[in-house]
């Protein structure tokens, strides 16, 4: 029998979620590896199924020496079940170097499609999502965190990441500095649990509502940056790569010209650098 490594996603709130692969595989894996062994042996009670495997810790903090032992089960031709507390392993979750050890050793590594806060915050978020970025936790540290804003100043992508609830007034905070307030986000609170809520708005809005405090698991959607109208004179060195390669001027400039710069503008803006 050919082993396995599993990758299975977790309901983030609602049991219902759960997949009947998921349900499956927690009562068929031969070792089930869980961020949090109780709150797995709950699920599993709530779906009412029957975990027969053996069940071993795996967080942050034991990840690393879990790995051996875990790779070792994989090629002796066991099937291991990672989970996570909610949502899919090795997305802001233990599981990356479990999957690249097994990876390294040309170990099988499939995966159980399921709940992501990610792309459930996207869909909610009612802004423009058809390009995004998943950016994990911001920094904790101030001066890092507005760094790494700093880098989403020119972001066209939409931009997903989670936050802990007691820095998210900060970090909204620090958005409205960096990036301004009339930026449109959203916050995502408790995605398919029983308060479930999703705050839409700009981020001076948002920044002042979670200025009071705000509990539970937290997803933001940023919205992409407008991208900056060009400037007939950003555009010269365009006109004229087109022209050495053997382009009438008239037709360069038409071409270019989509960027948003009028022709007129454009071929004026050439004759007049050529003058310089």
């Amino acid at each position: 029998m050919t082993g396995r490594l599993v990758l299975a996603a977790t309901p983030m709130g609602d049991v219902g979620d759960a997949s009947p692969r998921l349900r499956s595989a927690l009562g068929t894996a031969d070792v089930v590896a869980a961020e949090d062994t109780r709150r797995t042996k709950a699920l599993a009670s709530a779906l009412e199924v029957t975990i027969t495997g053996r069940v071993v810790s795996f967080y942050d903090q034991v990840e690393v020496s879990r790995l051996p032992a875990l790779v070792a089960d994989v090629e002796s031709g066991k099937t291991v079940l990672l989970v996570t507390d909610a949502g899919m392993p090795s997305v802001s979750d233990p599981g990356y170097r479990l999957v690249a050890a097994c990876v390294a050793a040309d170990l099988l590594v499939t995966c159980l499609p399921g709940p992501s806060a990610v792309t459930t915050a996207l869909a909610l978020s009612g802004l423009p999502v058809e390009r995004f970025c998943f950016d994990g936790f911001p920094p904790r540290k101030q001066g890092q965190r507005k760094t790494w804003l700093q880098a989403l100043a020119t972001e066209q992508r939409a931009c997903v990441f989670f936050e802990a609830p007691h820095r998210l007034a900060d970090t909204l905070a620090d958005a409205v500095t960096v990036l301004g307030g009339e930026r449109r986000a959203a916050v995502c609170r408790e995605l398919t649990k029983t308060y479930e809520e999703v705050r839409r708005g700009t981020l001076a809005e948002l920044a002042g509502w979670a200025a009071d405090g705000v509990r539970g698991e937290i997803t933001v959607v940023l919205e992409g940056a407008t991208p900056t109208a060009a400037s007939p004179e950003d555009l010269v060195d365009e006109v004229e790569k087109l022209v050495d390669g053997g382009t009438r001027l008239k037709d360069a400039c038409a071409l270019v010209a989509d960027s948003g710069v009028s022709k007129r503008e454009l071929y004026e803006a050439v004759l007049a650098a050529r003058r310089d």
